[in-house]
């Protein structure tokens, strides 16, 4: 679950993300995207473009991923198929989307071509 740790202003806002599980990471990762990109389940409300930073944990690696990025996707609250509210966001084309992108990609190698459902398809 995301939590949203923003001050307001200008800055973009902060979200923390734990995915302890494979099968959660393959549902939140979005390798369709030209950078890859992550789902983080939110009920704050969000705008296309919005520029978010994330600390990502995955699995049970003890540091935790500075990524900054942009929202690319919504689902609203009550979303047809009872899909998670939250959002998509596209990794910064900087090292550390290239590092986020790498590291998730490592964790979900052989998984990336299957056909399971995930938060946004």
């Amino acid at each position: 679950m995301a939590e949203d740790t923003s001050k307001g202003g200008l800055r973009p806002s902060v979200l923390s993300l734990t995915i302890s599980q494979r099968s959660a990471l393959y549902a939140a990762y979005l390798p369709q995207l030209k950078r890859g990109g992550i789902f983080i389940p939110t009920t704050r409300q969000y705008r296309l473009g919005d520029d978010v930073f994330m600390l990502l944990s995955i699995m049970d690696d003890p540091n935790k991923l500075p990524v900054a990025g942009k929202v690319v996707w919504l689902t609203p609250p009550n979303c047809q198929g009872n899909k998670t509210q939250g959002v998509g966001v596209h990794f910064s084309d900087d090292e550390s989307g290239q590092a986020a992108r790498r590291r998730i990609e490592s964790v979900l190698s052989g998984l990336l071509q299957s056909s399971r459902t995930t938060h946004t398809y």
